[in-house]
Formats: structure tokens, C-alpha cells, sequence
């Protein structure tokens, strides 16, 4: 199936069908997700899902190795294609495969915020220190892919803090989304030493207003976080 005219570009014709692939590995991870194919099912042919989805079979092909090598399915040379049985299963791991940048921006918008007003309420002072810790290592430490490990770290602990074992399981699926593979590379494009001190400083100006328990200032620190995060978003798009 084409997408492009005939005279399109070669490199714009291998992105469109770069993103078609992508879509088609969001809408299947999607249907795992939803119960449609529940683990230990197996797939339907490769030529009955490709109709389904509107992809031409070899587009179809690259999804299903892609949602090999992420560990969804199993392929059995003659057999078909199966969701992966439980035992291995992560259950969240359909979910986190279906979940684009967007979506994840939407979440954190949602939760990140709330979780900043919440821990204000109700942590106790251990976890005021157990974030000043935190924000000690970010100031020590200025490789990108480690000083997203710290901030992981941080908004978990923020999440601890609300006393909201919901919240946190939430969260969690959160931190599991924002390791996918492009968003570790969008963090090698952007993470310069100038946007880690900006992020430091952000960091530290919350942890302030944690410290001192403004509500309304911490929640506006996290949101102007949030909103250039976006802006770094928008840039990729």
C-alpha cells in the first residue's frame, strides 16, 4: 500500500513507512493490552492482520519483529506468532509499547503536579532528606543517561511521599514508559551541560518549596518543568 506519491523522496519515503511500522507495532501492543490477543493466544495469519490493520504484509513483518525483540511474542517457524505466556509476562509491557511520547506527556501532566501537592500533605521529613540526597547526586554527576536515572528517583520518591500506594504503582508504569529507546535518545540530543544546570536548579528550587511546604510554588515548578519538556517535544515532532 503506498502512502506517498511515486515522486517522493527516498529518505521521505523510508520515514513514512518507518512510522507506518510504528503504528502498526502501537495498534497490536494496544490489542494485547486491551485483552484482544491475552498471552498464550496466538496472532492471527500475517495476512488476515495486515487486511485488518490496511499495511502490506512486509510492513506487517517489521512489527512483528519489532514486538519480537521486545519480548510480546514468540514466533514458531510454521505455527504463528503468540503473545508471550505468562511466567515471562509482564503485563505491563503491551501497555508501555503502545504508549507514544504524547500520551506520556499527558500522564505526567496528570499526575506529576498532583503527586507535588499530595507529598506536601503527607510526607514525613525522611523524605525531604531522602530527596535533598537525591539532589545532592545530580549536582555530582553529569552524564545524561545516569542524571535521568536521578530524576526518576526523585519524582518516585515524590511519589512515596503522597502516601498513595495507587499513585505510586501509577508512577511506576510512568518511569517504565519514559525508558523506551526513543526517549533515550531524545535525552542524548538535549541533554547538554547547559539543560542538566537549568534542570538542577529546577530541582533545587522544588525541593525548597517541598521543604517549606508552598504548595502553589511547588506545583507551578513542575508544571514549568513539564511545559519545557514539551517545548523539547515539539522540536522532535
Amino acid at each position: 500500500m503506498s502512502f506517498l506519491p511515486q515522486s517522493a523522496p527516498r529518505g521521505q519515503i523510508d520515514k513514512a513507512q518507518g512510522s507506518t511500522v510504528q503504528m502498526v507495532v502501537e495498534a497490536l501492543a494496544a490489542r494485547m493490552a486491551s485483552g484482544d490477543y491475552p498471552p498464550g493466544s496466538r496472532l492471527p495469519a500475517e495476512r488476515q492482520l495486515a487486511e485488518s490493520l490496511k499495511v502490506a504484509r512486509n510492513t506487517l513483518r517489521e512489527a512483528l519483529d519489532i514486538l519480537e525483540v521486545r519480548g510480546l511474542i514468540m514466533r514458531r517457524a510454521g505455527a504463528g506468532s503468540f503473545v508471550t505466556e505468562p511466567g515471562g509476562w509482564d503485563g505491563s509491557a503491551p501497555v508501555i509499547a503502545a504508549t507514544g511520547p504524547l500520551h506520556l506527556q499527558v500522564m505526567r501532566g496528570i499526575l506529576e503536579p498532583e503527586m507535588a501537592r499530595l507529598a506536601i500533605v503527607n510526607m514525613p521529613p525522611a523524605t525531604i532528606e531522602a530527596l535533598s540526597r537525591i539532589l545532592d547526586q545530580m549536582h555530582n554527576d553529569a552524564d545524561p543517561a545516569q542524571f535521568a536515572r536521578h530524576e526518576e528517583e526523585f519524582h518516585l520518591r515524590l511519589a512515596e511521599g503522597t502516601g498513595n500506594p495507587l499513585l505510586v504503582a501509577c508512577y511506576n508504569l510512568v518511569v517504565k514508559a519514559r525508558r523506551q529507546p526513543q526517549r533515550a535518545a531524545m535525552l542524548r540530543r538535549h541533554m547538554t551541560p547547559e539543560r542538566i544546570r537549568s534542570q538542577r536548579e529546577s530541582y533545587a528550587a522544588l525541593v525548597g518549596a517541598l521543604t517549606a511546604r508552598d504548595i502553589p510554588h511547588a506545583m507551578e515548578l513542575v508544571q514549568q518543568a513539564l511545559l519545557e519538556e514539551q517545548r523539547l517535544f515539539m522540536q522532535e515532532d
